[in-house]
């Protein structure tokens, strides 16, 4: 596929979508046909990305390498910004630019448990990717995988790669779910940084418990270095 200069940074690996990964590299090779078009290729590994990772809005991290795709395939269940992110690597890998894009949501079906940590329904830096497609960028939100959907009575995004796939505003029963609130932009990469940032300051909470866990995996890290040693 002939790109334009302006697209061939979209197809190589950065620091976030390591689409370099031989992990990464094997698994798009395996997803993809090079007989079938780009757009073709792009909605194999959007499914996959979708239904093959869990998703788990519980395990944000502060931890700079979980976000690569590489470790987010390897994790076998992420949130919605590493999701976006390893979607990203497996396109880039077969040479379909695509980049990380952003917005802020309200889920007006957030659990109990999650508006408790969270202190909100506002969900700030939900990730999606953007995928340059027949001469047209098109988001594709690989987030929640097909089971979870059907458990909580959702409607799965489909992606047809022509047309952009992001949350739906109501579920099955025809309730209120997802609100689009605030568009944060597309990039190269992962803005690791700004994005902890905002998380930090919106979601204290959440990331005291975060802090807590953290403290608690060091001490037992530490507890079981010295009984095998």
């Amino acid at each position: 596929m002939a790109l334009a200069i302006e697209l061939r940074e979209y197809t190589q690996p950065s620091a976030y979508i390591d689409s370099d990964h031989p992990h990464i590299q094997a698994l798009a090779a395996k997803l993809s046909n090079a007989s079938a078009s780009a757009r073709e290729n792009a909605v194999s590994l959007y499914y996959w990305a979708r239904d093959e990772i869990r998703y788990n809005p519980y395990s944000l991290s502060t931890e700079r390498h979980h976000y690569r795709a590489s470790q987010v395939l390897a994790q076998g269940e992420a949130w919605c910004v590493p999701k976006a992110i390893l979607l990203a690597a497996l396109c880039r890998a077969v040479e379909i630019p695509a980049r990380l894009g952003f917005a802020d949501v309200r889920n007006h079906l957030s659990t109990p448990q999650m508006r408790e940590l969270m202190e909100t329904d506002v969900f700030l830096f939900h990730g999606y990717t953007a995928i340059y497609l027949e001469g047209q960028w098109v988001k594709a939100t690989p987030a929640f995988n097909v089971e979870l959907c059907e458990r909580f009575g959702l409607l799965p995004l489909e992606f047809d790669g022509l047309q952009d796939s992001i949350y739906h505003p109501c579920d099955l029963a025809g309730n209120r779910h997802m609100e689009y609130l605030n568009d944060r932009g597309e990039h190269l990469d992962l803005p690791f940084d700004e994005m902890m940032s905002v998380l930090r300051q919106h979601y204290p909470k959440m990331f005291a418990a975060l802090g807590q866990l953290s403290t608690e995996e060091q001490q037992h890290d530490r507890w079981e270095s010295e009984v095998s040693s």
